[in-house]
């Protein structure tokens, strides 16, 4: 499994950065909202804002959802390599579930 890069995105105005990317409990809180990567195709003008506010919750959960917003603004929106790069960061969390890095020597799986 290779690692994916978070996104990097300083203010310079506000002398601020903000790292984006994703852990179980940020996918588990999307998804709690009933939030389908799917739907970002389907649904652009609501998902692509909430996809976007949903990385920050993994190391910014401060921010509120006009906040990614009016950062999303400033930025150019999403543009396709934003876009790629935060898929990648989605789906790696998965990958985490079949994961053999955490696995406990002292815990046994009989079947």
């Amino acid at each position: 499994m290779e690692k994916v890069n978070p996104i990097i995105i300083r203010d310079k105005d506000n002398n601020r950065e903000y790292t984006l990317e994703f852990d179980r409990d940020s996918v588990r809180f999307a998804e709690n909202r009933g939030f389908k990567l799917e739907q970002v195709d389907d649904f652009p003008m609501t998902k692509v804002v909430e996809f976007f506010w949903y990385a920050f919750r993994m190391h910014h959960k401060n921010v509120a959802l006009n906040q990614a917003e009016e950062i999303l603004k400033q930025i150019g929106g999403l543009n396709e390599k934003i876009s790629e790069r935060l898929i990648k960061l989605w789906a790696q969390t998965y990958e985490t579930l079949g994961s053999e890095e955490t696995k406990n020597p002292n815990m046994t799986v009989e079947l």
